[in-house]
């Protein structure tokens, strides 16, 4: 009953003054794409307020922006590597080799993650025709739309690029932890997009879009435009044909409902990530001032901030790592008396065998920032990659989080002062948006820790095991905390560990835990909040 209210209304709102044309399209768009409303989650479409729908509709383009660009830049790592995606059928004589099969599940975990995120975006905007505001409806419809063409005309490019490599088949349909996907990922995905109903939605969209006269917001209509062209090209060739050949699998597993994501509440997790619990962690400002006086310069800061964007697209539970510098006097005093550190100080040409001294000397500009006044009259203590590139911080910020992890490198002094000095090295250069760690030019967060303690001659250093994601060499947070995990009580282990605020969501607070617990976060989904006991 409350389905067919939702329609009849949203006719009844939408019939006075239409075209018949655009009535029909109007009904057809409607009963394809309302759905129930989820309980608990932000407030629906039409009932925000106009301020609210415009921050809204601005923050869901900025992540079809960033999905869809991660979805291209996988596009096109297949097309890239023939040797994984050929153009002709490939037989089964030889198997993938063993870094070839983890670069195509990577980059299958990746493209997932962004279609979970396009998922939560079509389905907040599915009810963009109860929008009084009719600029604004037109606005929620071409982000609606143009979600969908991202999703489909991708889907149809991958699926294509797939089609003739049979081992996909199987490798794909593995289970993806870290999303919490099960078996047989791959033909669902198939089931999804190689389906007569996929082609009936995107003809309601599109009659719909040409009754509202093509509706473009911060310049959609040229987005949209391509993803049609990719879509109606593929109507005219493989896409027909892939779908007769899946129709097959879609009657015998009855597969018209097998959508992913598989796991209640993801989708709605996605769809709230813009106006949950804003502008409050579950760190406190108490726990970060009980923990700060226990950490020493070198040490790793793994962070997890809920309901972020940016989580979108990066591999497992820890997305963010900070690497803690200390203030000034909190320098002088760790290396104070340390011979090593003054001899390897001497070595780079500074007599006094200070520090501080070589620090200022060498990198006047950014010490004079480290060692100015922070936010908030709190002093800089952290120096981290986030988007505004390589940046001093306050713990106060930088741990204002909703998980937070410290380890500490099992290194001498003189090997963390040489880590000091190398991540300083780095400040103000801009972040690595391209995620490649081949560059020095730019960084991200992994990047800084990783090349700041990166092994020379003389130094140990720490070493991280290097993932391949859409042809970037990257290391993420998740994998290090993975390592310390795989590596404890070895001889191979890098850190110590110092403390563990596991975020809980329900509670509304970051618990202390474990080295166990720490040891098994690695492991989590992404949306471990919404399975927590």
């Amino acid at each position: 009953m409350r389905f067919a209210s939702i329609v009849t209304t949203g006719r009844e709102k939408q019939m006075h003054g239409c075209s018949p044309a655009r009535q029909r399209a109007l009904i057809l768009a409607a009963l394809l794409l309302t759905a129930c409303a989820s309980s608990g989650g932000p407030p629906p479409v039409h009932e925000l307020s106009r301020l609210e729908l415009e921050h809204r509709i601005y923050m869901d383009y900025r992540l079809l922006e960033s999905a869809s660009t991660g979805l291209g830049e996988a596009l096109a790592f297949c097309r890239e590597r023939p040797d994984l995606f050929p153009e002709k059928e490939r037989g089964r004589k030889e198997l993938l080799p063993t870094e070839s099969r983890d670069e195509v599940r990577s980059l299958w975990a990746s493209m997932l993650d962004r279609y979970m995120a396009l998922d939560s975006v079509k389905r907040y905007h599915q009810d963009y025709w109860r929008i009084a505001n009719m600029r604004l409806r037109k606005h929620s419809f071409a982000i609606l739309y143009t979600t969908f063409l991202v999703q489909y005309s991708t889907a149809l490019q991958f699926l294509e690029l797939a089609r003739n490599n049979p081992d996909l088949d199987v490798l794909l349909d593995e289970p993806i932890p870290e999303l919490g996907l099960s078996q047989g990922t791959f033909g669902r995905f198939k089931t999804r997009f190689l389906n007569v109903a996929a082609a009936t939605e995107f003809a309601a969209l599109d009659v719909t879009y040409s009754a509202l006269k093509k509706p473009d917001v911060f310049g959609l209509s040229a987005r949209i435009e391509e993803a049609r062209g990719h879509v109606l090209e593929a109507g005219k060739g493989t896409g027909i044909e892939m779908t007769i050949e899946n129709a097959g699998t879609i009657i015998s597993k009855a597969g018209f409902s097998a959508y992913f994501p598989v796991q209640a509440g993801i989708s709605e997790w996605m769809g709230d990530t813009k106006v949950h619990r804003t502008g409050e962690s579950l760190v406190k400002p108490e726990q970060i001032a009980t923990l700060t006086p226990d950490l020493r310069p070198g040490d790793a800061l793994f962070e997890r901030r809920e309901w972020y964007l940016s989580n979108i697209g990066l591999p497992g539970f820890w997305p963010h790592v900070a690497i803690y510098i200390g203030t000034q006097e909190e320098r002088r005093a760790f290396f104070a008396g340390d011979a090593e550190t003054a001899d390897w100080v001497r070595s780079l040409g500074e007599p006094s065998g200070d520090l501080e001294t070589l620090l200022t000397s060498s990198f006047p500009k950014a010490m004079e920032t480290a060692n100015g006044p922070g936010e908030h009259e709190h002093p800089y203590r952290c120096i981290e990659a986030i988007s505004e590139g390589v940046v001093f911080t306050t713990i106060e910020h930088s741990a204002d989080c909703d998980s937070l992890a410290v380890l500490r490198p099992k290194l001498s002094k003189k090997e963390v002062a040489r880590g000091l000095y190398r991540s300083i090295y780095y400040a103000g250069r801009p972040y690595d948006f391209n995620f490649d760690f081949v560059t020095d030019s730019s960084l991200v967060c992994t990047e800084l820790l990783f090349k700041a303690f990166e092994p020379a001659e003389g130094f140990a250093g720490l070493q991280f095991p290097i993932e391949t994601v859409a042809g970037h060499r990257v290391v993420p947070a998740n994998g290090m905390i993975r390592q310390f995990d795989k590596t404890m009580g070895t001889a191979a282990q890098q850190f110590d560990f110092i403390a563990f605020l596991d975020g809980h969501e329900k509670k509304g607070e970051a618990i202390p835990a474990t080295l166990e617990e720490l040891r098994q976060s690695h492991k989590r989904p992404k949306w471990h909040i919404l399975t927590q006991e």
